[in-house]
């Protein structure tokens, strides 16, 4: 199998897939890789946003389905992701280490009971954004501003990230998640047109040197191709 499907929250993790994530892939292998909105986003003016568990299990389940030659993954936020999903509810109580990964591994259970046992679950790797999107852009914070052609923001993107061990541990309350404390700074933020240039601006690179669990999964995905 050498395609991919990455599943994804909203227009800037389309778009980041599409202008960093795909080049990465393609060089590594990969045939094609390719974005979607889960869940029918697009149908929501492209505001992006997770619906119940139920309503994105059975997308993705259509696609692992209907396709049997491609890999699927998903690219969704922690922050917001809603109650419903597997793993969710336990997730707090676990080490931040741990949390995304608890999701990830009922997710992948769940869609696994759901296909049977004749599933390969090498064809799914399920992926899950500590906290959000915007806590990636943290990697860089010079690239941030510059990419969003505000660099006058990069000291104070810069002191935001010197809070936290890693940019993926910017946490996640109503008022200190990344995209919180960006629209702080930003008023209007526009999340799909500025976290994806900045996003380009930043590069894949940097982004896996220093976030370790994003990190993880590119090279998970790395290793699916055949």
């Amino acid at each position: 199998m050498s395609r991919l499907l990455a599943l994804v929250e909203g227009q800037t993790e389309e778009d980041f897939v599409k202008s960093v994530l795909a080049p990465y892939l393609v060089n590594r292998g990969y045939t094609s890789v390719s974005p979607r909105l889960l869940g029918n986003a697009r149908q929501r003016n492209r505001r992006g946003g997770i619906k119940a568990w139920t309503s994105a299990r059975n997308d993705i389940l259509s696609h692992l389905k209907q396709d049997q030659g491609i890999i699927v993954t998903t690219m969704v936020d922690y922050y917001g992701l809603p109650q419903t999903w597997p793993g969710r509810v336990q997730a707090p109580l676990q080490a931040f280490a741990d949390r995304a990964a608890t999701v990830e591994r009922e997710i992948l259970k769940d869609v696994k009971d759901e296909l049977g046992g004749n599933f390969d679950q090498r064809r799914f790797v399920p992926y899950v954004v500590m906290h959000e999107f915007e806590g990636l852009l943290f990697s860089d914070a010079t690239g941030f501003g510059r990419g969003i052609a505000r660099p006058d923001l990069s000291p104070k993107f810069q002191a935001i990230r010197d809070e936290f061990p890693t940019p993926e541990e910017i946490n996640d309350s109503l008022d200190t998640a990344p995209s919180k404390r960006v629209e702080g700074l930003i008023p209007g933020y526009q999340k799909p047109l500025m976290g994806a240039l900045a996003a380009r601006e930043i590069g894949l690179d940097t982004i896996r040197r220093e976030c370790p669990l994003f990190a993880g999964w590119i090279e998970e995905l790395e290793q699916r191709v055949d």
